[in-house]
């Protein structure tokens, strides 16, 4: 199956945090608070994604106000933090919403990831991912975590589904 017919049955995107929607560092003051960036094209990627009708979220195996903050700026209908098995998190999630893993995409970038970008219809490693993980993955993007990566992930599959066109239409 190529990856135009991978993106045909993508109704939920799911994605990790650190390495994927910021480059990986995490930065803590003296008083231990922490802070991360993210890309601002991501954001309005996943404002896209969810105009268009789909589900978006992340599963994450640190805890973080920064995230909580950013997941609910975005009105994501998932937010899982202090996660170590994500492949079953993500299998909890399909079957919240109805959905099978073909229908699945996630975005990963460690060795972590491996079994949820296993699990997914489109399995999707950042361009600075480890080896194992785009091994394991359908699509590598091209963007490296943290630099818009997300938003290129759901540019191919929108564009896909033929729906990118009448999506950015608004603008």
């Amino acid at each position: 199956m190529n990856l135009e017919q991978r993106c045909q049955s993508i109704e939920l995107l799911l994605t990790d945090v650190d390495g994927v929607l910021t480059d990986g560092g995490v930065i803590l003051n003296n008083e231990g608070v922490e802070s991360k960036q993210f890309h601002i094209r991501d954001g309005l990627g996943f404002r896209l994604w969810r105009q268009a009708g789909f589900k978006c979220g992340l599963i994450t195996g640190r805890n973080s106000q920064v995230v909580r903050l950013r997941a609910q700026e975005l009105s994501m209908d998932v937010v899982r933090q202090g996660i170590h098995d994500k492949a079953t998190v993500a299998e909890e999630v399909l079957k919240q919403y109805g959905l099978q893993p073909e229908q699945l995409a996630y975005v990963g970038d460690d060795l972590i990831d491996l079994g949820v970008i296993r699990l997914a219809g489109l399995g999707i490693a950042v361009a600075d991912a480890a080896d194992e993980v785009k091994s394991a993955a359908d699509y590598v993007t091209k963007t490296p975590g943290g630099r818009g990566a997300i938003r290129e992930v759901i540019e191919v599959i929108l564009k896909a589904k033929k729906v990118w066109n009448d999506i950015i239409q608004t603008f």
